[in-house]
């Protein structure tokens, strides 16, 4: 008998019991050519499902064509692609494994390569040193709110009917949902602006919609992060009325992302202790997760239920196989280009070009590369993407 807490199964609150706690955080796989899912999918998505994992989230998937926040990004929002979806979740939920689809649209946050004006809540542009990578958006009309919502329902009515187990709200990293919850980029006048009860109904809209349309049995979980805190536009107060609100709903399940469990700068292990007491809903973790002590120091002290993990798991597909197994040693990627003042600058897009590249090669059969330059990663990114490889996709 395994011992260690990751081994123990998790149910769900709405009575799905995953077999461990394991949870494989979505990563963009970007490599859709026409924005449709392929076979590669299915084999990378098989991989990670015969590796261990009880929960895996895949890669954003766009409910709408028309709103793309990165190259290569899957889009469902009809049946087009169903055959190729149903390949993806019968190799995905193998193995006793949960497969949920991320369902996310950019809003303002799709770079100027992809969206000649973006929209948002408000016509609010983005700032920060990413700011010339984006277009001036528009406000979104009441009619356009609807129709994204039904969008998003749509889409997980799509993901269920291919197979897959549940879906994952995508509200962290500044895309629309969390530009709705936002102050800074809300200033709406009309039942989706102003007071938070209004900045987040678009988001139990969403949910609601979901939950009403698949089922009580279909999971529906939501994605949040730390790093999204700010005082002028979502303050940690409205942050934790955003979680409690939705656990009181009966969400099956929240994610929050921060930056590193074993070393945070901004207290992500304290705000996730505060958050597991106030809600019972089951809260994932994710950030930082290397060591099986920092994952045993988690669920024991009672701040997570699940352990996010995703960048190791392109290197070691099969890590919480080897976690249970006992033969499991932790996963250190040392990228660097070489210099600090250029890390500091280009440190997550070596990384994301880094998994991206992984990813494509365990979709292909190959096994992962361990390698330390980031300038070979950038490389890879320009190969996959060409030189919007190099763009910032994100605001921050």
């Amino acid at each position: 008998m395994n011992y260690l807490n990751v081994a123990k199964p998790l149910t769900l609150p709405n009575g799905q019991q995953v077999k461990n706690r394991f949870f494989k955080s979505a990563m963009s796989e970007t490599m859709a050519e026409n924005h449709q899912p392929d076979e590669r999918f299915a084999k990378l998505y098989g991989a990670w499902a015969a590796g261990g994992s009880s929960v895996v989230v895949t890669g954003n998937v766009m409910v709408d064509h028309a709103a793309l926040a990165e190259p290569g990004n899957v889009v469902v929002e009809d049946e087009s692609s169903l055959p190729e979806l149903r390949k993806w979740a019968e190799a995905g939920t193998a193995n006793q494994t949960q497969l949920w689809m991320q369902l996310n649209h950019p809003g303002k946050q799709s770079p100027k390569y992809l969206s000649a004006q973006p929209a948002g809540p408000s016509a609010i542009p983005i700032d920060g040193s990413n700011a010339k990578y984006f277009n001036q958006p528009r406000e979104l009309s009441n009619d356009e709110i609807h129709e994204i919502i039904a969008k998003y329902v749509r889409t997980a009515e799509i993901a269920q009917k291919a197979g897959f187990n549940g879906v994952q709200i995508h509200g962290a990293f500044g895309y629309l949902v969390n530009q709705f919850l936002s102050r800074r980029d809300n200033q709406r006048d009309d039942e989706f602006g102003g007071s938070l009860e209004n900045r987040m109904r678009f988001l139990i809209d969403i949910y609601q919609g979901i939950r009403e349309s698949c089922g009580a049995d279909f999971s529906i979980s939501l994605k949040v992060s730390v790093l999204d805190i700010s005082l002028d536009g979502l303050t940690e107060h409205d942050l934790i009325a955003v979680i409690q609100k939705m656990a009181n709903l009966g969400i099956d399940l929240i994610e929050i992302a921060g930056d590193d469990y074993e070393d945070s700068t901004v207290g992500f292990s304290g705000f996730a202790h505060m958050i597991h007491q106030l809600v019972d809903t089951p809260i994932a973790l994710s950030g930082g997760f290397r060591s099986i002590s920092t994952m045993e120091e988690a669920l024991g002290r009672h701040d997570a239920d699940m352990i996010g993990i995703c960048t190791p798991m392109v290197v070691l597909p099969d890590l919480p196989n080897r976690v249970l197994a006992g033969n499991y040693q932790p996963v250190r990627l040392p990228l660097t280009m070489g210099s600090r003042r250029l890390d500091q600058k280009y440190t997550a897009a070596y990384i994301t070009a880094y998994c991206e590249q992984q990813a494509r090669r365990i979709a292909t059969g190959k096994q992962p590369q361990l390698y330390g330059s980031g300038w070979r990663a950038l490389a890879a990114s320009v190969k996959m993407h060409g030189r919007e490889g190099l763009i910032p996709r994100r605001a921050q």
